[in-house]
């Protein structure tokens, strides 16, 4: 370790530099350490009340950088005013909407969900800060609109959930997938119900249909979509909340980076800093998070205890993806769906229309992910031309193993 020759000179022409060219002024903490008989200069930025602070010479609009993992990137308009609202102590779902009124809300599905909970007279809407006066008028905030707004599309056309189910390790090819634009607190069981579609396997060949299992880990799963989309910022423009099922994983993305001084590693511990805290608010009440902070170090936990890798965290451009790994080398299970398919590739290969046509389907989705994927993963069916598999030739048929397992009766039906 070679170390710094004149750390004096060296932290006089730092603080010079830096006093010099960001705006407002930035005062480090620079300190001089001995570390193996080399003298080293340590400088730590602590969150400031002035930020954002710029480059002068690049000015307030485009001289505004974040860190982002190890590199930096200059930020967008959406961030410099949320690093502005986050001195100020307001959140952007706090902030009031004075063009509306009450009657642009779904207040009677808000009471439904607060039934024996809270009255939700005007009083409590304000104290849940989903109503707030503004020039004598009683206004929706931000957050009421993204919880319950009638036209929440309209005026914030991003705050959706998009849902997506893969074939393999990559976006290539997709089975199946859904828009989900329900108010908040719903999209959780709808975004839940997708995940479910898409997880569930038949116990064994003798019990086929009597017990359902999921393959993927629910409990974990529900934590990061909730605080997905509790954290997510919503004054993004240009991308909605996505799910994303992989064979071997399942992403859940986000808007918005981490709010400034948190860090990745904060977040592993269980540090917590609130984006939206109207909808984090209304969250806590309907008991969709139960406590502040203990979601992330949990669902690290629950993955260990379970045997698969450790979820990943990390900020993407600027959004957030948490990645939950799957088992590898699931066990695949016979269910009724591949029995059928495997009755009609018995006498002839089919193409995919044929054998669509002799189960009785005309949804491709449900006869590719729910038939032929599952039976081609379990070796008992394949391709007649594994060299072009988008032939329009392509036919599947019967290997050895699917034969046997008809042939010992196990399959007939």
């Amino acid at each position: 370790m070679s170390g710094i020759a004149d750390p004096f000179g060296a932290e006089e022409r730092l603080c010079s530099l830096i006093a010099d060219s960001i705006i407002p002024r930035l005062v480090p903490d620079v300190e001089i350490i001995s570390v193996e008989d080399a003298t080293l200069l340590v400088v730590q930025v602590y969150p400031s009340g002035h930020r954002p602070h710029f480059l002068k010479k690049e000015g307030p609009v485009e001289g505004v950088y974040v860190r982002l993992g190890s590199t930096n990137r200059k930020a967008d308009r959406e961030l410099i005013a949320e690093l502005n609202r986050s001195c100020t102590g307001i959140s952007f779902d706090e902030m009031p909407m004075p063009e509306l009124s009450e009657e642009d809300l779904y207040l009677d599905t808000a009471r439904k969900h607060f039934s024996g909970k809270r009255e939700l007279t005007r009083e409590e809407l304000m104290t849940l800060k989903l109503l707030t006066l503004d020039q004598g008028r009683y206004v929706p905030t931000h957050g009421a609109m993204l919880l319950y707004g009638k036209q929440r599309d309209f005026y914030f056309p991003d705050a959706w959930i998009q849902c997506g189910r893969f074939i393999g390790r990559d976006k290539a090819d997709i089975f199946d997938h859904i828009d989900i634009h329900d108010t908040l607190p719903d999209a959780v069981e709808s975004i839940i119900l997708f995940l479910k579609k898409h997880a569930m396997r038949g116990a064994d060949f003798s019990e086929i249909r009597r017990k359902d299992v999921w393959s993927i880990p629910l409990t974990m799963l529900r934590e990061v979509i909730i605080n997905a989309l509790v954290h997510a910022d919503y004054s993004q423009i240009g991308a909605p909340i996505r799910v994303s099922f992989f064979d071997d994983r399942i992403e859940i993305e986000n808007p918005g980076i981490l709010l400034p001084g948190m860090t990745v590693e904060d977040v592993k511990s269980g540090v917590s800093k609130i984006r939206n805290r109207v909808i984090a608010r209304v969250f806590r009440e309907l008991d969709l998070i139960e406590q502040w902070g203990s979601g992330f170090p949990r669902v690290i936990r629950e993955a260990a205890e379970q045997g698969l890798l450790e979820p990943v965290i990390e900020e993407i451009g600027m959004r957030v993806r948490v990645t939950i790994f799957l088992a590898e080398n699931q066990e695949i299970q016979v269910t009724e769906q591949v029995i059928r398919l495997l009755n009609c590739l018995e006498e002839t290969p089919l193409s995919v229309k044929e054998a669509m046509s002799c189960l009785g389907l005309k949804h491709r989705p449900t006869f590719m992910y729910d038939y032929l994927k599952p039976a081609i993963d379990a070796e008992f069916a394949e391709m007649t031309q594994p060299n072009s598999p988008k032939s329009p030739t392509q036919k599947y048929r019967l290997t050895r193993k699917g034969k046997s397992l008809l042939s010992t009766g196990t399959g007939k039906r």
